[in-house]
């Protein structure tokens, strides 16, 4: 799925996204694969290498200079990592495009990689078209979701975030805590317990504590590790 710049929520942007730096059509492409999995990263390079308009360069994820390229291509947490020292450059330095190629599908984690401003997400089991297709709109300064994450992600920003308290909640509700375990840790009633507990149900479209945790577990609200303590 192609997603126009103008499409992509503002506060997904970062500051850091540059579309004047956009390739021009004719040009090669400079792209920089640096996934940390050196399986994947050569498979990006082989799969990109067989492309004329591509001019393709294997680098160490955590130690290359990207600053010659218009699309580098990592891994979900050196993707983020790039994202906060590029936010830390001087002002005017032409960053590439970032693509984001991961096993995480979680709706947290894709928002996290969006609200950091990266220009594209990729799943890694996404075939050869959708990648190819990825870094040329990439490299014309648009940005590039996978299609089957659009739907979750937009929907995810129709809904409010869910507060601290709440969040709160929810971690506790995971461990499989009562109410009055949870009143009790917290330092709060039961009565507001009961009240963040609905919220949560209403925010997450939860008909049950369990179904709550799991929905939770699914949108990456908490980990499998605590969610898996209750059974």
């Amino acid at each position: 799925m192609r997603v126009d710049t103008r499409s992509w929520p503002q506060s997904a942007v970062g500051g850091t996204g540059n579309t004047s730096a956009a390739v021009q059509q004719g040009d090669q492409v400079r792209v920089v694969v640096a996934h940390a999995d050196p399986i994947v990263n050569a498979g990006l390079c082989a799969l990109l290498g067989t492309q004329g308009d591509m001019q393709i360069t294997a680098a160490n994820s955590e130690a290359a200079s990207h600053a010659a390229a218009d699309v580098i291509i990592l891994d979900h947490r050196n993707g983020l990592e790039h994202m906060r020292r590029a936010a830390n450059a001087h002002h005017g330095e032409q960053q590439p495009r970032v693509l984001i190629v991961t096993q995480l599908e979680r709706e947290w984690e894709v928002r996290t990689a969006m609200m950091a401003g990266v220009h594209g997400y990729l799943l890694q089991n996404s075939d050869a078209e959708q990648l190819l297709t990825a870094v040329r709109t990439l490299s014309r300064g648009m940005r590039y979701l996978s299609a089957e994450l659009s739907r979750c992600v937009a929907d995810s920003f129709t809904r409010i975030g869910l507060t601290s308290r709440e969040t709160d909640v929810l971690q506790l509700l995971a461990q499989g805590q009562c109410n009055k375990s949870i009143a009790r840790e917290l330092g709060i009633g039961v009565g507001t317990v009961k009240t963040h507990v609905k919220g949560l149900f209403d925010k997450l479209g939860a008909t049950a504590r369990t179904h709550a945790v799991v929905l939770a577990t699914r949108r990456g609200l908490v980990g499998d590790s605590v969610a898996n303590q209750q059974h």
